[in-house]
């Protein structure tokens, strides 16, 4: 069976077979137990286990299975159900898939609606991984990382970014002209109230349209909801989520701790990309981008 992916050491189609994935050159690539495969050379490793550790993954996966994060999941399908509506078998590409969560919210999504998704997912962690496969064995998932993915030029129709890194001219390359890129991030007061019991000056994060080389604009979406994170794990889980786990004061971190409960304020809506965001408007959006034709459309 034609694989999604392509060989990284020498960029040849992957055949995926039962066991292993075969690119023409005899390049192979076994299959994992958990059903994902190991595409990250060694020279692009750069530590011994890299990507989120097994108790930040069961965390965060329980975190997503409670639904706090299921309006951003569902807004997303909605999103690209309307611009791939004429197309039967898309091909989705998640760049930092993680444990799957929204990966398999976009299948699900897209076959409800009577499309035939073929869907990738990528990510550096293999404990995430490995509940990624068990989540989604309809999906192809691999190790590897988001600035060298292992995908063809021009070969997905819709690629997806929730909270993860951005690696925009790699994005454009496997993006076919045309193609979507929906790109998740936290905008100024994004998870407010949990800052105001981790910092006495709370931040606003930087929020700001940037344009990306090879895309075009297309909207940004906001979404607008309350979550009640109503056990002292939910909260912590969340809080090991965001880049506050690494800079936060041992004073801050311990007042988290000692909540139960914690009402976060999120927002949904929707604008279109050409109007300015407003400073502190949502935290959290993601924004929607086509790739460039490479030749005028007619």
């Amino acid at each position: 069976m034609k694989s999604l992916f392509r060989c990284p050491l020498c960029g040849t189609p992957l055949e995926r077979e039962e066991t292993r994935w075969l690119c023409p050159n005899r390049h192979s690539f076994d299959r994992a137990a958990a059903g994902y495969v190991h595409l990250l050379p060694a020279n692009k490793k750069h530590s011994k286990d890299p990507g989120d550790d097994k108790a930040m993954v069961a965390a965060r996966s329980a975190f997503l299975d409670k639904g706090y994060y299921a309006p951003l999941r569902d807004s997303l399908c909605k999103v690209i159900l309307q611009y791939i509506e004429r197309r039967s078998a898309p091909v989705i590409l998640d760049s930092g898939c993680g444990e799957g969560y929204y990966t398999a919210g976009l299948f699900q999504g897209l076959t409800e609606a009577g499309l035939a998704p073929r869907i990738a997912g990528v990510d550096l962690s293999k404990a995430a991984l490995r509940r990624a496969a068990k989540r989604l064995p309809e999906a192809e998932f691999a190790v590897a990382s988001v600035y060298h993915l292992p995908l063809p030029d021009r070969s997905a129709d819709v690629l997806v970014n929730i909270f993860s890194p951005l690696a925009a001219e790699e994005f454009a390359r496997v993006l076919r002209p045309g193609g979507l890129f929906c790109y998740a991030v936290p905008s100024a007061r994004h998870l407010w109230e949990m800052k105001e019991v981790l910092y006495r000056e709370p931040y606003e994060n930087p929020s700001k349209r940037e344009d990306y080389p090879g895309f075009v604009w297309r909207g940004v979406r906001e979404i607008r909801y309350t979550a009640d994170l109503d056990a002292g794990a939910d909260i912590m889980a969340l809080f090991h989520m965001t880049p506050y786990a690494w800079k936060t004061p041992k004073e801050g971190i311990c007042r988290l701790e000692a909540l139960d409960r914690l009402t976060c304020t999120c927002i949904k809506g929707n604008r279109h990309a050409n109007s300015p965001l407003e400073k502190g408007g949502c935290p959290a959006h993601f924004s929607s981008a086509t790739v460039t034709p490479s030749s005028p459309s007619p």
